[in-house]
This record gives structure tokens, sequence and C-alpha cells, in this order.
């Protein structure tokens, strides 16, 4: 019992110390945020753009695609740098606004005159290596084409140690701290030509965000750093180029009317006329549309090279940034977007492009992250509350609303202004302390309810065995006063019985007898307290209240002399069968009500929940009074009082050992149907008349109503019999009435 009192005491501690536990270590590693978190939240990230994809609009950018048709048509690439510059050519005569080489020309063209020249055998023609060489060369062919055009090439970056640099075009100013001494710095570029280079409108890093194993493209950087120098992306120096600027601003932490949030970040970007928000590592959240669905930002880059197709080109490329790439397979410039599509690179650069020239952006603000944390925190602390005080169905109901409603926000912002705020971790968060502490406070009410049904069943009907699972704290331990109804039952003659039966025998008739009787007793709400040989002591109203405790220790009573009826009857002993001398089996029970204190009773190691009390001795004398008084089932005036709808018959003040004062006692004779009954009413009104005649020692009417009463019920002949012991000592007192007075 100690250790219930003890767990129900500290459950809602550990519960809650548990619940804590759990959420600051959520909370801890949501703030260490690792890689594999931030994996996560770009995953719904993603998913929200399966949800609503940017919506596609026709936007002045076109993609000359060198596909397998064009390779098939014009030859294996890398083709001649000649018809490089034919592209160009065609390209600026097509009214295009800036050509991005979406590639890089890092090696002198193989096809050259010169390269060839150089590749022929020392012995070759003389007149052979004249006319290679007075060919014009690849490379200064196409530096011409892009010196007369407005094109931007591109540049990759490598992580080899090598340092290199690509050559700086677009001129770059800043606010606030330098973002060339914070942001990640590159360690190696794969340049062009310093020829092609020299005679480009601009250059760009085509290189993109890729964080993940599979590869998914999220973010596209606007700037990158060597460490000491800035330099724009492809996408910034298409746009820079596009609207004829010098220059690009930055500004970052420090700049007049920025917030400083204790790290260094980019915190805007201008180029020209549009202001695209980024990252604090100066990169743009790429919002995708279906490359797959859009087919018409594409060109075949064969048509280029037919006059006739080209013609019809115009009103698709005239005014338009053209980006030149590739969706050749074997070239290997596909990547993943979070649509799930596999696109060309190239797109990926034209899709940033189109969603600032409409100003269709994603964004993850600064504020993010905090909010994510106080929400992570908030909500698993509003359950830890919770859970107390509207338990665990109301504080599921209460974890759902919740879960709904960061998912239902996070969704809304998405949709209304495209923010990224993750819903999924707070939401995990919420579920894990709701797990953690279900399962917990799970774990410890069985272990409560298995100690509660072994201490218990025993003693107890099924039913209060059940609602003590549910309710251990309706058990009062270390003992309490309470009223009680106590009940003692004993098998008369059980001495002789005995003699006559082997001690297997006897064994087998105790357990065939004691156990209806238990189930009698259980049946009506009482806990069996112990056997004491062939005695039964049990009590009602405890360890779960009784309201109506004194009637169920009637009827319980009653059920038990039925019981013992039926097992005679049957002669499920087999006295009868074996010829014993003892045919069947009688029992005497005592019932008291009183005050008693009751719990758990003896030693830290061993105990029994009991009852004791002065309540419980009158019980046990009334029970030892049975057979005296003539009655098999004696009840209290106090009990009688608390379950007057029975058929009681007065006994009589009847002294009790132990006890100063004679006890009025009543035997309990039925239930409330035999009291209704017209047998039971005549039988009340003789013994009545009996008990008045005896008061006032009328012995002629007392015979007369004896003789009425024992008429009326001649089961209770027993009963009687004491009545009439009774009637004839008053004969022998001297004033004696008689039947004519």
């Amino acid at each position: 019992m100690h250790r219930i009192i003890k767990t129900l005491f500290s459950r809602r501690l550990l519960v809650a110390a548990t619940a804590c536990l759990v959420l600051g270590c959520m909370t801890s590693l949501r703030l260490a945020d690792p890689q594999v978190l931030t994996s996560l939240r770009e995953l719904t990230f993603d998913y929200y753009q399966r949800l609503k994809p940017r919506p596609y609009e026709p936007a002045p950018v076109r993609i000359v695609d060198i596909n397998e048709v064009s390779i098939a048509e014009i030859g294996q690439w890398p083709w001649p740098r000649t018809r490089l510059a034919e592209m160009v050519h065609t390209l600026t005569d097509l009214g295009a606004a800036v050509i991005v080489f979406d590639m890089v020309f890092s090696e002198p063209d193989r096809t050259s005159p010169k390269q060839l020249t150089a590749a022929l055998p020392a012995d070759s023609d003389p007149a052979l290596r004249a006319a290679l060489a007075a060919l014009p060369d690849h490379d200064q062919t196409f530096a011409a084409a892009i010196a007369e055009a407005p094109v931007v090439l591109g540049f990759a970056v490598t992580p080899d140690e090598t340092q290199g640099s690509p050559l700086k075009l677009a001129g770059t100013s800043y606010a606030g701290e330098n973002p060339a001494d914070f942001l990640d710095p590159f360690n190696n570029v794969v340049p062009n030509l310093d020829l092609l280079r020299a005679n480009a409108s601009g250059i760009g890093s085509f290189s993109v965000s890729n964080d993940d194993k599979e590869g998914i493209v999220r973010r596209v950087p606007l700037i990158i750093s060597d460490g000491s120098e800035l330099y724009p992306s492809l996408v910034t120096e298409a746009l820079r180029v596009a609207q004829g600027e010098r220059g690009l601003v930055i500004r970052a932490t420090g700049a007049s009317g920025e917030a400083d949030t204790g790290e260094p970040a980019v915190n805007a970007l201008k180029i020209g006329a549009f202001r695209p928000p980024t990252t604090s590592a100066g990169e743009l959240w790429l919002y995708f549309n279906s490359d797959q669905k859009h087919p018409e930002r594409y060109v075949s880059a064969h048509h280029l090279f037919d006059p006739g197709k080209a013609a019809e080109l115009v009103p698709f490329l005239e005014g338009q940034i053209v980006f030149v790439g590739t969706s050749a397979v074997g070239l290997r410039d596909i990547r993943a977007t979070p649509l799930g599509e596999q696109v060309p690179g190239v797109s990926i650069h034209a899709q940033a492009v189109e969603q600032i020239i409409f100003g269709q952006f994603l964004s993850r603000p600064d504020w993010a992250d905090g909010a994510e944390v106080i929400a992570t925190f908030a909500a698993g602390a509003i359950l830890i509350l919770a859970l107390p005080a509207i338990g665990s169905i109301g504080t599921a109901i209460l974890g759902s609303l919740i879960i709904s409603g960061l998912i239902g926000g996070s969704v809304y912002l998405f949709f209304q202004d495209g923010l990224l705020i993750d819903p999924i971790y707070p939401s995990v968060t919420t579920i894990l302390v709701f797990a953690a502490s279900t399962a917990l406070l799970y774990f410890l009410t069985e272990r409560e309810k298995r100690f509660v049904r072994q201490a218990f069943s025993q003693y107890l009907s099924p039913d209060l065995v059940t609602q003590l699972e549910k309710a251990p704290e309706q058990l009062a331990l270390g003992g309490e006063i309470r009223p009680m109804t106590i009940l003692f039952m004993d098998i008369r003659g059980f001495t002789p019985i005995s003699e006559q039966l082997t001690p297997e025998e006897l064994v087998s008739f105790l357990n065939t007898l004691l156990s209806p009787l238990s189930d009698a007793i259980q049946a009506e709400g009482g806990t069996i307290d112990k056997y004491i040989g062939d005695s039964i002591m049990a009590f009602w109203n405890a360890p779960l209240p009784v309201p109506d405790h004194a009637e169920k220790a009637c009827r319980a009573g009653l059920a038990m002399l039925r019981v013992v009826d039926r097992l005679n009857g049957e002669d499920a002993f087999g006295f009868k069968a074996r010829g014993l001398k003892a045919q069947s089996v009688q029992i005497g029970i005592g019932l008291n009500s009183g005050e008693a204190c009751v719990g758990n009773m003896g030693s830290a190691r061993r105990f029994n929940y009991s009852v004791i009390g002065d309540a419980v001795n009158v019980a046990s004398r009334i029970e030892s009074s049975c057979k005296a008084v003539g009655a098999e089932l004696l009840v209290s005036q106090e009990t009688r009082d608390a379950a007057p709808g029975l058929a009681y018959l007065e006994a009589g003040e009847i002294p009790l050992k132990g006890k100063s004062e004679p006890i009025k006692l009543f035997a309990l004779v039925g239930d409330e149907t035999f009291r209704s009954t017209s047998r039971f009413q005549e039988l009340e009104a003789a013994h009545l008349q009996l008990l008045r005649a005896l008061r006032e020692n009328n012995t002629v009417l007392a015979r007369q109503t004896l003789e009425t009463a024992r008429s009326r019920a001649p089961e209770l002949a027993v009963f009687y019999d004491r009545f009439e012991a009774t009637i004839a000592v008053s004969d022998l007192a001297p004033g004696a009435s008689s039947a004519a007075q």
C-alpha cells in the first residue's frame, strides 16, 4: 500500500520531469540545428512547392538548348567555336538582349587551325602548314563575336586547393561589413580563356547550392567570394548586363537601418532595378515551376543554323535574356528540383532570372529559426501543463489542435507570402513530448493496476478491483477512520465435521463452501478481510466508498444463507452420500455497522489491508451469539437502522462478551420482497406483540403470540425456542400475569 501512495504522490512529478527532459533535449537539438534537421526541413519546403509551384508566366527569358537533336544535326560536342561564333551572331541579329553561356571555355578549341598545326608531324608538308596558318583561329573568331555582342560567360567553382580567380568585370559596392570576409570562400575556379574573358560583357559563376545527397537544387548564389574579392553569379550577371548596369550594391550586417543579429549576413542585394531577397549567405531561394510542362521557354540550338528556321525565331528571341545550355544526358548537366523533376542546369539559372523579374520569391526570414525554437518549446510546454489538468485524451486533442495550427499556419504563410517556416520539428516535438508523457503514465498506471490487482483480487469483487485500477488514489493507505459494515461468518459444528474428514477432504470441504460464500460477499461489493480457519471476515465501504454498505452487507448475508441451502440440497459436500453423521452444514453470520480504522496493517515488508476497531469486535461477538439466539443471521441496531427496508425480527437485548451493557440485536430473515408479503407482516405483528407481552411480563399472552409466530414461520422454530425459555423463566418469577389479568 505504501508503494501505491508513494507512486501516486510522485507520478505527476515524474511524468512532468520526463516530459521536460524530452522537451529540453528536442529544444537543444533544434538550437544546434544539425544538417539532418536542415535536410528534413528542406524536404518539407520541397513538398510545399509541389503543392503550389510557381505559376508560369511568359518572361523575357529563353533557353537555347544544345539537345540530342542538335548534336545529331551539328555534330559531336564540343562544337567548333566558329559554330558558337555563328550562334552569337545569329542571336544578336535576332535581337537577343543578352546571351548567357552556361558553360566554360577553359581550353583552346581543339579543331582550331592553330591546334591542328601543332598536332602535325615535324616532317609534314610545309604547304599544308602554311595553309592552316592562314586560316583564322577559332577562339579568336569566337572572341570577336563575343566582343560585338552582350555576352556573359560562366566559370565553375572547384574544390581544388590551388587558388585561381576569374576575371572580375562587375563592380561591387557594399554597406556594412564586407561580405568577402564572412562568406564561405571557394578554393579554385575553372576560368575561361583569357582571350574570351577579355571580350565578354559579364562573367559569373554557374555553381548552384547543392547540400543534399539527392542532389536537389534549392538555392542559387547571387554572389560568391574567394576570401578577398566578391564575384557575381551567372544569374546576377545576366540581369546586370541586360540592364546595362556597371555594378552591384550589397547591404550587409552593420549597414545603416540593418538589424545587427550578432552574426554577419548579407541582408539585401541590388541589381539595377531588381532587389531579390537573399539568405545570409547571399543565396536566392529557388521557386520552381514545371520545366516539363512549359517547354515554350526552350528553342533547339540547331534551328539557329538554319536561316529559314532562325528567321521565324525573331518574335521568340527579340529582347530576351537568352541562356545557352545543354539538356543532352551525355553532357551530364542534369539537376534535380524540389518538384521531383530532372532538369538541365541551364533551366535553374533561367528560372531564377524569371522569378527575380516577376518578384515571385520564396524567403526564409531571419526570425524563422528563433520562431521555430520558440514554437518547439511553447508547444511542448503547453502539453506538459495541460496533461495533469485535462488528462491524456484532452491533451491529445489539444496537441492535435496545436499541430494543426502549426502546419496550417506554415502552409498559409507559404501560400500567402512565400515564407518558409518549418512546422514539422515543433509538431514532432509535440508528439514526442505527448508520447513520452503518456507512455510513462501508462507504464506507471499499469504498474499500479498490477499491484492493486494482485493485492486486492483475492479480497474484492472484480468490479471493485477495476474501479481501484482506474482510480487508485481513492485507496486510503496507512489507516483512516470511516463508517463501515463488518461481517463475520462461522461454520456451526465445525469440529465434529472435521473429525469425520481426512485433511485432504477437509480442505476440499472448506474450498467448496468458502469459495461460493466469498463470491456472494464480493458480488455485493464487499472486501474479504481474511479467512480464519472455518470463518470469514469481510467489510464494506473500503477501500472504495459504498454509500449503501449496510444494505449490501445484509444482502450478502442473505445470499450466503441461500448458498448454504443450495449446497446442502445438492449434497455438494458428499456428507449424505458417504453416510456421515453430519448430513448438512449450518453457518452463523453477524453484522455490525459503525466507525472503524481501515488501512495497511502490518510491517513494511508484509502487510494486510484490514480493519480494526470496536465495531469489528462487536460484529465478531454478534456472530458468536447466533447459536445462543437461534438465528443464522444477526445484525446490530446500527445496521438495521442503516438498512431499514429489509425483513427483521427483533431478538432482544443480548449480552455480548466484553460489553458492559446488552446490545439489541435483530434477526435478518429476508429482503424487501419478503418484507412486503402478508406472511411476514402477520409474523412481524405477532412478533411485536410477543415482545410487548414479554416486556409486560404477560406470560399467557406471550405464549399465545409465540404460537402464532411459530405457525407463521416454522423455519424459525429454533429462534422462537429461546423466547419459550424466556416465558418459562417468567412463569417462575413472582408477579407473572395471567389470562384473566
